[in-house]
């Protein structure tokens, strides 16, 4: 019964149109933006912090950039790891060529793999479902090749990896986990209110708009050119700051490797899982991608059973695989679709409809 909105009447366009528009929902993402920047900081440990809370968080924001594109303008990509290696190698030259901020380097390495994306996203223009995959793929290998064979991004590294001082800005270093931590949530955090309200406005519609029927987008005035390249821009700059932060706050010293094909495939398996075409299901695939290997890693223990490294890192891709096809088929729409039930059967209970 908690969950009614008898009562709550809407007298104005600002209210009928808000984000969360049952005082409910307000109260609860309050007291989850309570939970994450009070009671996790209070309660969690050094290895939470490393091992859940900060990829979950940097995933989360990758994973809403990549579902941007993907379940909201229907453009398949699996360039996800160029893109973020863009934003990382980008970042790092800004701030040893020219000494910027580093969360301005963060901005400017997104804008980096912004260009880059819409550059790579001039085919979606012309090609559309598993073409425009290979072509988005075909810029993961390109990354690949250039980040470890031009010496100029690395800034003529021996070995041709980076390892980069904490994050310091305006006299403040965010050397510690929890600091870490709380870089990475508030932009997560800004970066979602960002695209949520693009979703809801002008350019939002116009990318639903082409991704269910591009002919019929442009017939009532959307121009499917500008929405493809700008879903492009918009997606790789999330991204792009995505894989600076998880350069510089994650890793803290990377190879060309750390940005490979497996993470735009770990990206995308969090959009499916999570739900296509919802800012929540980013968050909820990424939660589920990463903490999924350590309860696989952990469950053999648990059980008692003795079993290898080798054993359960197989378990691991059998487990991913079959649960693509379970909400591929069952569930499309993913997590995100599954927390929308709830959500209505709560409204609804306890009466049967």
């Amino acid at each position: 019964m908690f969950y009614r909105e008898a009562g709550q009447f809407k007298t104005s366009y600002q209210s009928d149109q808000a984000v969360f528009p049952i005082f409910q929902d307000r109260i609860f993402v309050a007291l989850w933006l309570l939970a994450a920047f009070v009671a996790v900081p209070l309660l969690a440990n050094e290895y939470m912090f490393r091992a859940i809370f900060i990829p979950v968080i940097i995933m989360s924001l990758a994973a809403i950039g990549l579902n941007l594109l993907v379940g909201y303008c229907g453009q398949v990509s699996l360039g996800t790891g160029a893109f973020m290696a863009v934003g990382a190698y980008a970042a790092y030259n800004f701030m040893i060529r020219a000494d910027l901020n580093p969360l301005i380097c963060f901005l400017l390495g997104g804008l980096c793999a912004t260009g880059v994306g819409v550059v790579f996203g001039i085919p979606s223009l012309r090609i559309k479902g598993f073409y425009l995959a290979v072509a988005t793929l075909a810029l993961q290998f390109f990354t690949d090749w250039s980040f470890s064979r031009i010496d100029w991004f690395t800034n003529y590294t021996p070995s041709g990896s980076i390892a980069v001082q904490p994050v310091e800005v305006w006299g403040f270093v965010f050397d510690s986990p929890l600091r870490k931590y709380l870089l990475c949530l508030t932009v997560l955090v800004i970066f979602t209110v960002i695209a949520k309200n693009i979703v809801r406005g002008r350019i939002g519609r116009s990318w639903m708009a082409t991704r269910d029927m591009d002919v019929a987008a442009e017939i009532i005035g959307i121009r499917p050119v500008y929405a493809k390249l700008s879903a492009f821009a918009v997606s790789s700059f999330f991204i792009g700051v995505a894989g600076a932060l998880w350069a510089y706050v994650h890793l803290g010293s990377w190879e060309p490797l750390a940005f490979d094909i497996n993470v735009s495939f770990s990206v995308l398996f969090m959009v499916i899982i999570g739900g296509l075409g919802s800012i929540v299901g980013g968050m909820l695939g990424a939660a589920f991608i990463t903490l999924l290997p350590l309860f696989l890693n952990q469950l053999p223990l648990w059980l008692g059973f003795n079993m290898s490294t080798a054993m359960v890192s197989h378990l691991e891709f059998m487990i991913f695989g079959a649960l693509i096809i379970f909400f591929l088929a069952v569930e499309p729409l993913g997590l995100a679709r599954l927390w929308q039930l709830a959500k209505e059967k709560l409204r609804l209970w306890p009466f049967p409809h």
